[in-house]
């Protein structure tokens, strides 16, 4: 996950206009280029977009289970969409507290059904509103809490499941009476999950809690964990609903202790609540249900999953975006399991929960490398085929393009040496595989290093000198190293969007260099009553080392490289190759001054594409929304928002009309401005 991004930019913008104009004004690394308009054949008549609800609607976090993060719609076009105005606004009233940890953020996409949306907040309220107007339908508050020790207090979307009206055949009496009781009181639901790792089934149409839903409408996740403490197990996802189950994975706090709660990925019966399997990665082939009453347990400290999941019902699988054990940074313990499936990308048998596929994005990761990006499904058209694809972003900049039966790329793939030099207890791979299309930077010299004073560079190349560094994957050492691309990621949680029918991407590159420095246990501190960070000291608790991690910026608290860091790029997915590039965002909000230069800066969050070959994307750490060409990646149109934009937009229509919502409430972690706002704009 992110760290904080430093607010401290905004001297940039008084110093750098006399000092290093040229830097803010130039975009030598600029990729000029226009994606193809023609759609695929043959996605003329039979476009595939996952389990397609209607042009109008937006049922899952990524519209689909295919989560393209693409829409049908095509009313607002790249001739109309300077024309878009606020067509309404709402606010929810849970705003960021004096007493909330760094990274309570607005992350979450709504979904549309019909007439209504349906959100989630930070602090778990779930909220249902009028499409056309905005006006509140009801709201459920799932009272989660406070707790200092949550690294993450977020929520980044609801399920919706509408029960089908009879049952399978081989349905015992017990299971007809359960779904004939569940039809009454919840036709239509949406599954809600918490701060506090609970799993809450709603009414989708009042708001009030299926009873018939384990514990009185709860299911209480922390169930099966060997090691419970109060904050280091939470859902920030929205589960996958399908096949009448609900399959939910959970984030753990990074670099916290080695006594973490198990990455386990379980399915429910979506009326019920009973846990069907449950796949966890330090213990993969069995997946059957264990009994916590007996005093199972899962592996403790096993690779989870806290990002979004994708599904493809015809192959009857799903995907999940796989992260590490903790602690990242240290690998000289880890089981083969944990070695086979950190940082990679796996696909279940939603039946079984039996593993079909894994394919790892990093070998030995020592980087918290791990994949944070819902992956995004597509058929792709090769040599006359229609071949049914993954699309997998990663943190490092790679663009995985896979056999989604499979796992296999469908391009060669390729292992490049990597650097050595870990610390004696560890060791690190030889070699790690690169895709095919790939946004990863160029290996940092002393020469990148960048300040908005001559004394400013100069205190950049001397910390660049002092810290270790052999280019990508130079491991963790004692006496500092720089990861770059950082954790931050070159892509996160946001992901890309995809068109199905022309077969191109839309996504948002970020670059910014970390450091990290490994700490003896013997030097680290007792524990005080500090906020959950993943910035500075982490602790690491059982083990030899803690980690000191955070941006790698100058004096003044700028980064050491130049910018620009954040961008927009555009890629051809039926070849595999990056057409175009664009810096993005300006330091508007990050000055003192109310500067509008485009120095093309960080951001975090995801864009959306509509059939009209419109992107759109907030996410900058600038309080802008825009609107792109996905052809070319102009820029069409902008607007302000009240707070940080750091969501991922959806889009849909009502009585003919198309709409497009963002969710404008800050990130706690790149310091942009908190707020609780839903904006809806559409044309006159």
């Amino acid at each position: 996950m992110p760290a904080r991004f430093p607010k401290a930019l905004g001297g940039v913008v008084v110093a750098s206009v006399a000092v290093a104009g040229y830097a803010m004004f130039q975009d030598p690394s600029a990729i000029q280029g226009e994606l193809t308009k023609d759609v695929a054949q043959p996605m003329h008549t039979a476009v595939n977009t996952g389990n397609e609800a209607g042009d109008g609607e937006w049922h899952q976090y990524g519209r689909t289970s295919f989560g393209q993060r693409w829409s049908p719609q095509d009313q607002i076009t790249p001739a109309n969409v300077k024309d878009l105005v606020l067509a309404w606004q709402y606010q929810t009233g849970d705003v960021k507290r004096p007493e909330d940890v760094g990274e309570t953020t607005y992350q979450v996409t709504p979904i549309k059904i019909g007439d209504n949306l349906y959100v989630c907040t930070p602090h778990n309220i779930a909220i249902s509103l009028n499409a056309k107007t905005g006006q509140e339908n009801w709201r459920f508050d799932a009272n989660s809490g406070m707790n200092p020790d949550r690294q993450h207090q977020t929520c980044r979307g609801v399920t919706w499941w509408e029960a089908p009206a009879t049952v399978a055949a081989t349905a015992t009496s017990e299971e007809t009476a359960l779904h004939t009781r569940a039809l009454a009181e919840c036709p239509r639901r949406v599954y809600l999950p918490t701060a506090d790792a609970r799993l809450i089934a709603l009414n989708a149409d009042t708001g009030k809690p299926c009873s018939f839903f384990g514990d009185q409408g709860t299911l209480h996740l922390e169930q099966g964990m060997e090691y419970n403490p109060a904050g280091y197990y939470y859902s920030t996802s929205p589960p996958v609903a399908t096949a009448g189950k609900i399959i939910v994975g959970g984030a753990v706090n990074d670099n916290f202790s080695t006594k973490e709660p198990s990455g386990v990925i379980r399915a429910f019966d979506i009326d019920s609540g009973k846990l069907l399997w449950n796949w966890d990665s330090g213990n993969p082939d069995v997946t059957t249900p264990i009994d916590v009453t007996a005093g199972a347990r899962y592996t403790t400290n096993s690779p989870n999953s806290w990002s979004v999941f994708s599904y493809d019902e015809s192959l009857g699988l799903v995907y999940l975006p796989m992260g590490n054990r903790v602690p990242d940074q240290l690998g000289y313990d880890r089981t083969p399991e944990v070695e086979k499936f950190s940082s990679s990308i796996v696909a279940l048998d939603i039946a079984t929960g039996k593993l079909r596929w894994v394919r790892q994005t990093v070998h030995h990761d020592l980087w918290d490398m791990d994949v944070p990006a819902q992956p995004v499904l597509i058929d792709l058209t090769r040599d006359g085929a229609v071949i049914p694809a993954l699309v997998g972003p990663t943190k490092q900049g790679d663009i995985w393009v896979l056999d989604r039966r499979t796992g296999e790329p469908l391009s060669p793939r390729e292992e490049l040496p990597a650097p050595g030099g870990a610390i004696p207890e560890d060791w690190t791979s030889p070699t790690q595989p690169i895709s095919k299309l790939t946004l990863r930077p160029k290996t940092l010299v002393e020469a990148n290093m960048w300040g908005v004073t001559m004394f400013d560079q100069l205190s950049c190349r001397i910390k660049f000198r002092s810290l270790d560094y052999e280019g990508q994957y130079t491991p963790p050492t004692l006496k500092g190293s720089i990861v770059y691309p950082g954790n931050f990621g070159t892509f996160n949680w946001g992901s890309v969007a995809v068109d199905p029918e022309r077969q191109v991407m839309f996504g948002m590159p970020t670059y910014l260099p970390f450091t990290s420095r490994l700490v003896p246990a013997s030097e680290i501190p007792p524990k005080g009553d500090e906020k959950a960070s993943e910035q500075g000291l982490n602790r690491n608790d059982g083990t030899a080392y803690g980690v000191v991690m955070g941006p790698f910026l100058s004096a003044l608290g700028v980064p050491c490289t130049a910018p620009p860091w954040g961008f927009v790029a555009g890629a051809d997915l039926r070849g595999e190759n990056l057409v175009w590039k664009h810096k993005n965002g300006t330091v508007r909000d990050m000055s003192p001054l109310p500067l509008k230069i485009k120095l093309g800066v960080p951001g975090i969050g995801g864009p959306m594409t509509t059939r009209s070959g419109l992107a759109f994307l907030g996410a900058a750490v600038d309080d802008y929304f825009r609107a792109y060409d996905v052809t070319t990646g102009a820029q069409l149109w902008e607007t302000r928002l009240p707070a940080g934009g750091q969501s991922t937009p959806m889009t849909y229509a009502v009585d003919d009309k198309q709409y497009v919502v963002i969710v404008a409430g800050g990130h706690g972690s790149v310091g942009t401005k908190p707020g609780d706002y839903i904006m809806a704009y559409t044309l006159p």
